[in-house]
């Protein structure tokens, strides 16, 4: 399985991953329409080239990496890869 981060639900859009993102795989970004609708940030799996910097900055501990993730919140990474299908 490859490696990727993955934003789970207990992410309050603070926005500062966005900022250090070396991959531009983090969205929606404030400036999307997106952004207002939805309930929590996401990263794009096939963009996303696990370096981590997304999760030094995370003030809300919501980013993990995809083999990291709690049990409970595993549904979390069909969820991140749900939001790039739809576009």
């Amino acid at each position: 399985m490859a490696e990727y981060h993955v934003i789970t639900g207990k992410c309050i859009k603070a926005l500062l991953c966005l900022d250090v993102c070396q991959a531009d795989a983090i969205h929606p970004t404030a400036s999307e329409p997106e952004m207002a609708e939805v309930a929590q940030l996401y990263i794009d799996p096939d963009r996303c080239v696990n370096c981590g910097s997304c999760v030094a900055v995370c003030e809300s501990e919501a980013i993990y990496e995809v083999n990291e993730l709690p049990e409970e919140m595993k549904k979390f990474a069909e969820i991140n890869t749900a939001f790039y299908k739809k576009k």
